[in-house]
């Protein structure tokens, strides 16, 4: 029976593939949309870092204080292009509303819900080539010139929720991962983290799989989708119409124009992100800085510097200053790379809610669609989760945790 239900999935990123692969599983049939190609956006520059331990959300106090000093240091993770700034002020505004502690709790739970089942929704998923795809490892958070006192504050706010956490002296850190410099004083290891050699890798081998089952893939834009009274249709660029059971959005930062044209809104920026892909290896799991703010993940083709923030919009060109920045910070935090010339540079949107969650669940006013987007900096981690959600909501079964908190509905 399940066989007669059709299904569309607009957006061919992690987690449009995890979406459709997911459903396609279970005995949908299913038809995967995108006009670039399978993984060509963030799936395929981003860390490769499963970040289960990134359970707090970026709307912080803390962050105010320091938000002058970033927008003026051309090292800084943070970057505004003036041109883009009166656009970026409403989403910036929101941003803020968003960091009283009441907020910030209830926001923290809501990520922990989905990081907590992050990695184990992956295990189902993808079965016996888990081990293929994802090196679990742990991660490194590392400290230069934070406090003890400071830092063991940080460690305490991990544990209390939940997340595993211990914290590593010089010696441990080098027993770890040498070629970190001593300049590193501390830093805590994530144990149960994750990471991908190859992110690109990782996607075209779901997409394959989704293929092998009877998946089918269109590369083409979808310019509308709408409600009709059994069935929801979608609508290229040039005007045809073709009808599924059930269509889900999964465009990530390209979601906004589709949404609006259902009538919902959804304050979502593309926050691009940079990467430096430089052909030397030098560790062993992924290693993020505290004071740097950016992380290195080694993979097989070599080690990836990522982490910038850029506001400018979707379609103004890549800035490759933010990514030629991220070498500063590798000199200084590894050894033996003072001599390592600039590697390879890549842009991609994140797509970005000022409350750090995404949107998942069914639009509240349209049966047939379903919403899968605004993953932020965490679409690699969550989107097998959000796949097993969604394959909940399809089959009209319960969730199997709470998802009111992701709903579109917060925004209307």
């Amino acid at each position: 029976m399940k066989k007669d239900l059709t299904i569309a999935v607009v957006g061919a990123g992690i987690v449009g593939l995890c979406n459709a692969l997911q459903l396609q599983q279970l005995g949908y049939q299913v038809t995967l949309f995108d006009p670039k190609g399978i993984g060509t956006q963030c799936s395929k520059g981003n860390a490769g870092h499963f970040a289960t331990e990134q359970v707090f959300p970026l709307a912080d106090r803390a962050l105010l204080k320091k938000l002058p000093g970033m927008l003026f240091n051309k090292l800084s993770p943070l970057s505004i292009d003036w041109r883009y700034l009166l656009q970026a002020l409403p989403w910036f505004a929101r941003f803020c509303a968003n960091m009283p502690t009441p907020r910030y709790k209830r926001h923290t739970q809501a990520l922990k819900a989905l990081n907590q089942a992050a990695l184990d929704a992956y295990k189902r998923l993808l079965g016996n080539n888990f081990n293929a795809h994802i090196i679990c490892k742990g991660s490194l958070l590392t400290f230069e010139n934070y406090d003890l006192d400071a830092i063991k504050k940080i460690q305490h706010a991990y544990h209390s929720n939940g997340v595993k956490v211990e914290l590593l002296d010089k010696p441990a850190i080098a027993a770890l991962e040498p070629q970190i410099s001593d300049k590193v004083r501390y830093a805590l290891l994530f144990t149960e983290v994750g990471h991908t050699p190859d992110p690109l890798k990782l996607s075209m081998h779901i997409y394959k799989e989704f293929i092998h089952l009877g998946g089918q893939f269109v590369q083409q834009s979808v310019a509308e989708v709408a409600q009709h009274e059994h069935n929801a249709s979608v609508i290229n660029s040039l005007g045809k119409s073709k009808r599924f059971s059930k269509v889900i959005i999964c465009a990530g930062a390209w979601s906004k124009q589709l949404c609006q044209q259902l009538g919902y809104k959804l304050p979502i920026e593309a926050e691009r992100g940079y990467h430096n892909m430089l052909s030397n290896h030098a560790l062993s799991r992924p290693v993020a800085s505290a004071d740097r703010q950016f992380i290195m993940t080694p993979m097989q083709a070599g080690l990836r510097l990522s982490g910038t923030v850029e506001f400018a919009g979707l379609h103004r060109p890549p800035f490759y200053a933010r990514a030629a920045s991220l070498l500063t910070h590798a000199q200084a935090l590894l050894k033996k790379f003072n001599h390592i010339e600039q590697g390879e540079y890549w842009m991609g949107p994140r797509p970005s809610l000022p409350d750090s969650l995404p949107v998942i669940g069914q639009a509240p006013t349209h049966p047939n669609i379903l919403f899968a987007l605004g993953h932020q900096h965490l679409g690699l981690t969550q989107a097998a989760i959000t796949s097993e959600l969604i394959a909940n909501l399809v089959a009209n079964q319960p969730t199997v945790f709470d998802i009111t908190p992701y709903s579109i509905a917060r925004f209307q």
